[in-house]
């Protein structure tokens, strides 16, 4: 019986990892599969959860964008900061962890979109990772490095952006129109035709 049990909890976690982290980094994030087709549909929203409005709900800091976010100096990234979403340029957003298996998966796609992309949309990936405990900020630059990052990542380590957007797992995804509206949000694995649909709405 002992056995039985455990080898669902496996297969249970295997099936989540492959979907989304949770933000903590305590265990996977319950969602359900992101394989093109309907279950994309569950987690994208043509009205984003984000929103460029400055009011926030029970104090959760929902909305409280555009914010400033702390870049690293990395591959295709400089120090210094970066405003979220950029001013008057379409956005995409992505926030990530290192300890995050999707996460890698979902470098692939973004890769590909800001080959295609890049020079009409701004591509920014954020952690939210705290420094300590063994990770250094040369470990986020040879992630980014090891899995070809090539645009701005940053550095938000009291989650701000993850409260604003209302993020609940890791990847999450946000597509801002120039005007700085969120039309396109995702948690867990996106695949990279729902990604770029939603890209090409905005470009």
């Amino acid at each position: 019986m002992r056995r039985r049990a455990l080898l669902s909890l496996l297969a249970g976690a295997g099936v989540a990892g492959v979907a989304g982290c949770l933000g903590d980094g305590s265990a996977p994030a319950e969602t359900t599969e992101t394989t093109a087709g309907a279950a994309d549909e569950s987690t994208e929203t043509a009205s984003a959860t984000a929103s460029s409005g400055t009011g926030s709900e029970s104090g959760s800091g929902a909305g409280d964008l555009p914010l400033v976010v702390d870049t690293v100096d990395a591959q295709g990234s400089s120090a210094g900061e970066v405003r979220i979403p950029a001013e008057g340029t379409p956005t995409v957003l992505d926030l990530f962890a290192t300890w995050c298996a999707p996460c890698v998966a979902q470098m692939e796609s973004l890769r590909a979109l800001h080959d295609e992309f890049g020079d009409d949309v701004a591509f920014v990936s954020v952690t939210n990772e705290r420094l300590g405990g063994g990770l250094t900020m040369d470990d986020v630059r040879d992630w980014w490095a090891e899995h070809d990052g090539n645009w701005t990542v940053g550095h938000d380590p009291d989650s701000n952006l993850m409260r604003a957007v209302r993020a609940n797992g890791l990847p999450y995804l946000v597509v801002f129109d120039a005007d700085g509206e969120a039309t396109w949000t995702h948690r867990g694995l996106a695949s990279e035709e729902n990604l770029r649909a939603a890209v090409e709405d905005v470009a």
